[in-house]
């Protein structure tokens, strides 16, 4: 959505082929840039899936079909292939962990998801390199065109997060966030062990989670068992994310894989220190001194230690750092313009 708002949509305009069970479509915006969005069965339900697709497909005479649901992307490019689509994009934008059970999936299928492409893409090397290979990456198949966030409207407002952390009661109080799925991949589960460390710190620290996710569930009652709730904001699903990364000190992403997270980045503009799982990429961390990475194998006491120390030591001097962020390379308005150049240079040659 970031690249198609910056898109030159007199050149470039883009129809949505949607699962049915995708979160949040904003579909009145889609149509009001101009745009189309399709529901399908969910992938789940494989056969009608595809044939709702090869329908869309076989309708609308398409030029270019750009998937990225990973190594999932093997069967609507089989469809665009099928339906002599002449360009067609397979993009990476994350990996897979053991611990997730949709890994075996993934890894069944990533042998074969290079098949039926013209033109492969990916949000970072780490994503490139794990889904499509090296021998692919070095040959300089794989066109990296990073996760991006619009920079000029997410940018730290100290006036925000006085009116934000005033309005839910935060004071001085130490506040930490996450924003994103709570499921096994975003290590929900670890995030509230941490946080229950961070504790015997400082005993008037606050999390703030925003979000839905299967382990929803599981998560409020590991909160409540563990005797958190009165320190444990949870706020659901949100839109309006701009003032609680104002009004958060620090940001947990100890994710067991990611692509290239957008949370991290958004997070990061703020001005606030991210704490990843070294199970992602350094190349989330746009601004070399706010991201910190600790590995998994860490204990959650550690983690704790390490964030208190860290988030302490930059609220003093926490600034804006959206014009770091635009120059490594993940302003949405200028890397649309690449994406709409890179289409066009696409379609020249078919």
């Amino acid at each position: 959505m970031e690249y198609y708002r910056h898109i030159d949509r007199n050149k470039i305009q883009f129809d949505f082929i949607c699962d049915i069970d995708s979160n949040a479509i904003p579909e009145d915006e889609i149509v009001s840039l101009g745009g189309r969005v399709y529901i399908v069965p969910p992938y789940q339900n494989i056969v009608q899936n595809l044939l709702a697709i090869h329908k869309i497909c076989r309708q609308n005479h398409y030029k270019i079909m750009h998937a990225y649901n990973g190594t999932l992307n093997l069967f609507p490019m089989f469809i665009g292939w099928e339906t002599h689509i002449p360009v067609r994009i397979n993009e990476s934008i994350s990996m897979a962990h053991d611990a997730d059970k949709k890994t075996i999936i993934k890894k069944i299928l990533k042998p074969f998801s290079r098949l039926f492409a013209t033109h492969f893409m990916a949000n970072g090397e780490a994503c490139g390199k794990w889904q499509f290979g090296e021998k692919l990456f070095r040959g300089g198949r794989v066109k990296i065109f990073k996760t991006i966030i619009n920079t000029s409207k997410n940018r730290y407002d100290p006036a925000m997060r006085e009116k934000t952390r005033a309005e839910y009661g935060f004071g001085d109080k130490l506040v930490l966030g996450h924003i994103g799925r709570l499921t096994e991949q975003k290590n929900t589960l670890f995030i509230i062990d941490i946080f229950a460390e961070v504790l015997k710190i400082e005993p008037e620290a606050i999390l703030l989670i925003i979000g839905e996710g299967n382990l929803r569930e599981e998560m409020i009652k590991k909160v409540s068992e563990s005797g958190l709730s009165e320190s444990v904001l949870y706020l659901g699903r949100r839109e309006d994310i701009h003032q609680f990364y104002n009004a958060m000190d620090s940001f947990l992403l100890p994710s067991l894989y990611e692509g290239l997270p957008v949370v991290g980045v958004e997070a990061e503009t703020h001005g606030l220190p991210v704490f990843f799982s070294t199970e992602i990429s350094r190349e989330s961390s746009p601004c070399d001194d706010l991201g910190i990475f600790t590995g998994l194998d860490t204990s959650a006491a550690e983690w704790a230690k390490k964030i208190v120390s860290v988030t302490k030591s930059n609220i003093s001097k926490r600034k804006d750092r959206s014009s770091n962020v635009l120059q490594a390379g993940f302003d949405s308005v200028m890397e649309a313009e690449k994406l709409a150049q890179y289409y066009e240079e696409l379609l020249a040659g078919v």
